[in-house]
């Protein structure tokens, strides 16, 4: 018989396993081993993908590594630059706005003082015809004309919140197509596409928004 007052052994915790329902779902083995260390190899973590990944990805992982080459194979993507061409031109239809119109909305949205003179030079149009351009924005309630109140001879030209609105319809139709031509892929494929993206939205793009320019 044993005393109540007997210390009784306590039981050691189960260690879950990685198989185990309770602990999730199964990681793979290359990140088990990578969370023992401090640091991880970038290659490590690529290795996670190469078995999603099809034969021509793989062989061109391990080819491109001058920019120059990635230009070239971005060039044989014709089919995807057909997709975002022919459906920009049908919504721009359907908006009622034309291409230079449409490209002043996107200099406008930056939220800069622009003037006719600003807006004509960084759309490549003269100031006489970027002020009868702007005339049609204005009508449309999409963008409006700001005397200065230092200097009422200067005019500065502002997007409205309706052309705030539209840009955004055309940005989330632009991003749509994109995702249709991306969702096919194998996972492992569009697991490397996201983390593309994500490279550029952190190296590629500036706070305003705008690309990064650098030399090839």
């Amino acid at each position: 018989m044993t005393d109540d007052n007997t210390a009784q052994p306590v039981p050691p915790m189960r260690r879950m396993r990685r198989s185990d329902p309770a602990a999730g779902p199964a990681l793979p083995e290359a990140l088990t081993r990578v969370r023992r260390s401090r640091t991880a190899p970038s290659r490590v973590i690529a290795r996670v993908f190469e078995a999603d990944l099809s034969a021509p990805v793989v062989a061109a992982g391990t080819r491109i590594t001058n920019v120059r080459q990635i230009t070239e194979r971005v060039a044989m993507g014709r089919a995807l630059w057909r997709e975002l061409v022919v459906g920009f031109a049908s919504q721009l239809g359907e908006l009622n706005l034309g291409f230079t119109q449409l490209a002043a909305l996107y200099v406008l949205a930056e939220g800069a003082t622009t003037t006719i003179a600003d807006l004509a030079e960084a759309i490549g149009r003269s100031p006489s015809a970027t002020s009868r351009l702007l005339d049609g924005l204005v009508r449309r309630r999409l963008v409006e004309r700001r005397r200065e109140m230092d200097d009422g001879r200067i005019r500065t030209v502002w997007l409205t919140p309706r052309g705030q609105a539209i840009l955004r319809i055309v940005d989330r139709a632009r991003a749509e197509q994109f995702l249709a031509a991306v969702r096919p892929l194998p996972r492992g494929e569009r697991a490397l596409i996201a983390m593309g993206v994500a490279a550029l939205a952190t190296h590629g793009i500036t706070r305003r928004g705008r690309l990064v320019r650098g030399g090839v």
